[in-house]
């Protein structure tokens, strides 16, 4: 899997990230997310993942990347709806959140178009001022 990663994939990742897929022995899509695929090319147009395993709070955050090439088209949206519904499977997940950079952008339009709600700005320890989004299982 890592081996696959060209040097733009991993400069995306956290190095927790990193680490935690480094020790994966099969495929866990918990830990090491997916490759977004486009059904009629076969093409590669980006990537989603969880950011971290379910906590013990009950909370999962998620992520996805579209390459240029592909913004804009839906994939985003896709992405995102695909991995709430996947993290609400599991009952004991109760809020499913992603951070955004601010201002306003592309990533909040399709947490909103998702069900997501901005609860604040948060710091992470990644990239700093960010907007957390969530969204809870009563919303589903």
């Amino acid at each position: 899997m890592l081996e696959a990663m060209t040097p733009e994939d991993r400069a995306q990742v956290s190095p927790a990230w990193l680490a935690r897929a480094a020790l994966a022995t099969s495929p866990d899509p918990w830990i090491l997310g997916c490759a977004l695929i486009q059904r009629q090319t076969g093409e590669r147009v980006g990537t989603c993942a969880f950011k971290n395993l379910p906590g013990p709070d009950g909370v999962v955050e998620i992520a996805y990347g579209i390459a240029p090439t592909y913004e804009g088209k839906g994939y985003a949206t896709e992405a995102a709806m695909a991995l709430t519904a996947f993290a609400f499977e599991n009952k004991d997940i109760e809020i499913v959140c992603a951070h955004t950079l601010t201002p306003t952008n592309a990533s909040a339009r399709v947490l909103t178009k998702c069900g997501f709600t901005c609860v604040g700005e948060v710091i992470d320890p990644e990239d700093g001022p960010v907007w957390r989004w969530e969204r809870s299982r009563s919303s589903v």
